[in-house]
């Protein structure tokens, strides 16, 4: 049964991340930013049943609820956990694995990647969100922050000053990074 095993606070102060007992996923993230976008995610689809959330964000053993400012954590958390109790974990879609793309082989995206993963993802991770790269035009990388990141005022400014600083002094100091 899934259970929470803890909770932490981000740096969105609308955002909390719950740890749970359990693996979601393996490799995978998966950030359902309205309603709509989880019609096919039993998991993410039940969560945003709950009155007041606004976006979901989950992967490995933890799920970033973000609720709307008017709402409160106590007519989330206590729904959140009677929905992970009865919450069947084979309902989640299975993750796929998709074939290299131009831009993945690409050795300036694998630099960069290898990057993100090492100083970037995990310190996001532990804010409750994650980074996605979408892709390189020349030297401008255009990422996608996700779960608490994505709406958070520090990212937008920031963070995203603060990883193009990285890759500009790690890999080619003509990298310029924008947020989509």
């Amino acid at each position: 049964m899934l259970m929470v095993e803890n909770v932490d606070l981000t740096p969105n102060p609308h955002a909390l991340k719950f740890i749970l007992n359990e693996k979601l996923l393996n490799i995978e993230t998966r950030q359902y930013a309205e309603k709509d976008s989880a019609e096919n995610d039993p998991f993410a689809n039940g969560i945003f049943k709950i009155d007041g959330v606004v976006s979901v964000f989950y992967m490995d053993r933890f799920v970033t609820i973000e609720k709307s400012p008017d709402a409160n954590w106590g007519q989330i958390q206590r729904p959140f956990i009677e929905f992970l109790k009865s919450f069947d974990k084979n309902l989640i879609p299975e993750e796929t694995t998709k074939p290299p793309t131009e831009e993945e082989e690409n050795e300036l995206l694998q630099k960069i990647n290898e990057l993100l993963d090492q100083k970037v993802r995990p310190a996001l991770a532990g804010d409750g969100g994650g980074l996605e790269v979408l892709g390189v035009d020349g030297f401008r990388v255009s990422i996608r922050y996700q779960g608490a990141c994505g709406s958070c005022p520090s990212a937008i400014s920031g963070t995203l000053m603060a990883i193009e600083g990285l890759l500009r002094k790690d890999i080619n100091p003509s990298i310029e990074v924008v947020a989509a």
